[in-house]
């Protein structure tokens, strides 16, 4: 297999889909099931709909989404158990406050997370698993090497292309646990990129070169090397963000 591609640059798919759309649009359309409605809010969150510590109030929530009390209530109950919203005793639901400490803890599991399955996707790849990185890299790469302004433009799009991108790196780790808890930290971790994405946290070309070594490591079946180049990644994207915390 060719490992250089010349001029290239979950916690479930529905959130996927959210994060994309949502970026683009604000519609109040009515959503068919809870699981749309789960998918749909935790994405309005991650992506500051919703301010964090913002009140949740069932009838503003009704009225944007189009399903009852019932369905919201076990939808943001959900999201408690996420860490993305928090109950109060007699004050109802708010989102999740974000914090410098939170952060830190934040990008301290998803670092841990990150490199374990990294390593184990590694280790178990095969030529179709390293045909999707490289096809990936490439796709993100195309929003990357854009000038500042139309990135900005196209930030859905790099959202998107970012995501798959991480989720190949390791999507022949044979630990779904794993995945899961190292889903749930990667879009903790999104929330507060959204919160810091108009600031220049690094040039886009740097960003593009440390995604290519990160690949050209991971398809060269260099876990040691692989995994010190992501840490290294996760580490400085989450110091530029703490430079907008209060």
């Amino acid at each position: 297999m060719h490992r250089d591609i010349r001029g290239s640059g979950s916690l479930n798919i529905h959130l996927k889909k959210s994060l994309k759309n949502s970026e683009t649009r604000d519609d109040d359309a009515s959503l068919s099931s809870g699981q749309d409605l789960l998918a749909r809010l935790r994405a309005d969150i991650v992506k500051h709909t919703f301010a964090p510590e913002t009140k949740l109030k069932f009838s503003d929530l009704t009225e944007r989404y189009g399903l009852g009390i019932g369905t919201l209530r076990e939808a943001l109950s959900q999201l408690v158990s996420e860490g993305f919203v928090t109950l109060e005793a007699g004050k109802g639901f708010r989102v999740a406050p974000v914090s410098r400490h939170d952060l830190a803890e934040v990008t301290e599991h998803y670092v841990s997370f990150e490199k374990r399955a990294l390593t184990r996707s590694i280790a178990a790849g095969d030529d179709e698993w390293e045909t999707r990185i490289v096809a990936s890299f490439h796709s993100l790469s195309i929003i990357e090497d854009l000038s500042w302004a139309e990135r900005m433009r196209r930030h859905g799009d790099w959202v998107d292309r970012h995501r798959q991108f991480h989720e190949a790196l390791v999507a022949a780790c044979d630990d779904r646990w794993l995945l899961r808890l190292r889903s749930l930290m990667f879009y903790q971790l999104e929330r507060y990129r959204f919160l810091s994405k108009m600031n220049r946290e690094k040039s886009p070309t740097r960003k593009g070169t440390e995604h290519r070594a990160i690949m050209e490591a991971t398809v060269a079946r260099d876990a040691q090397k692989a995994t010190a180049l992501l840490e290294r990644h996760i580490r400085e994207t989450s110091e530029s963000i703490l430079g907008t915390l209060a």
